[in-house]
């Protein structure tokens, strides 16, 4: 192995000097350790003992670890490069991770400029270094989506929601796109089904979503789901009884399912709770 230039840290060089003997008197010079290298054995005692103190202190780690080899301590060697190794891919990933945050906050902001091709390159290139990046994956599957090339977006948005499986947001995107696929202009898939799931999904999560709702009812209408389009729309009043379009689609449900009783009901349960509280009186 060959030897590195690479030195301990002063703290190391520090603790290394406190056995080396008496401290000169003022009158004698006073000779930086770095000028003077320590005997090999005296050098390994005082990076062992830093790295008690700093586990993580990258180059004492390698410069023990070429210490042992020097000393013919092989099995010590191995071990310590290895741990130099381990930090040192654990460093690359972090940075790996940081990098790419950083290009897909480039992307962002082309983006917001409408610059689509420099924001689909940067997303592309957050995604090279980390893939993985979650707001990359998201603006890709977006951009792909406005485009209308859904089956680029479907690749993106599925990859998302392995990643934030708990993101109703991104299940929500991907139940958009799966409908769009549905479509036979568009694809031969039969992705229907798969969309449904998908707006399930995003109601599971944050049942107020009343985006998926009304979308969920629109499509189990059309596919004559009657039962699903009324217990989402059910659903969505009993979770947003504070949003009278809640009330109005569930009336229409129940209108277009002919449950007569129960759109008379909810026309009253929506009177009631949204009738303008009468002006008071002047007083006597």
């Amino acid at each position: 192995m060959a030897s590195s230039t690479v030195r301990p840290s002063v703290r190391a060089r520090e603790k290394m000097m406190e056995n080396v003997g008496p401290t000169p008197v003022q009158s004698e010079t006073v000779l930086d350790p770095g000028d003077q290298p320590l005997p090999p054995d005296e050098e390994i005692s005082g990076i062992e003992q830093l790295l008690v103190d700093e586990p993580d202190d990258f180059q004492a780690r390698c410069r023990l670890g070429e210490l042992y080899f020097s000393k013919g301590r092989l099995d010590d060697a191995l071990a310590e490069v290895k741990k130099a190794i381990e930090m040192a891919e654990s460093l690359r990933a972090e940075m790996n991770r940081s990098l790419a945050m950083y290009y897909a906050n480039l992307g962002t902001i082309y983006a917001t400029k409408n610059m689509a091709d420099e924001a689909e390159a940067e997303f592309r290139h957050a995604l090279d270094i980390f893939p993985h990046d979650v707001l990359a994956l998201f603006n890709l599957g977006r951009l792909y989506a406005d485009k209308k090339k859904y089956m680029e977006a479907k690749g993106y948005y599925e990859r998302l929601v392995e990643i934030t499986p708990d993101d109703p947001i991104a299940w929500y995107n991907l139940a958009g796109v799966y409908i769009e696929l549905d479509n036979p202009q568009v694809s031969d898939y039969n992705t229907i089904d798969m969309g449904i799931q998908c707006y399930l999904r995003t109601l599971e999560l944050d049942p107020k979503h009343l985006e998926s709702s009304f979308k969920l009812m629109e499509i189990a209408l059309s596919h004559k789901k009657t039962d699903l389009a009324v217990r989402v729309m059910e659903s969505a009043v009993e979770h947003n009884p504070d949003e009278p379009l809640a009330y109005y689609n569930l009336i229409s449900v129940y209108d277009k399912c002919k449950m007569f009783e129960q759109a008379e009901e909810a026309r009253k349960r929506l009177k009631e709770r949204f009738a303008k509280k009468p002006k008071d009186g002047p007083k006597s």
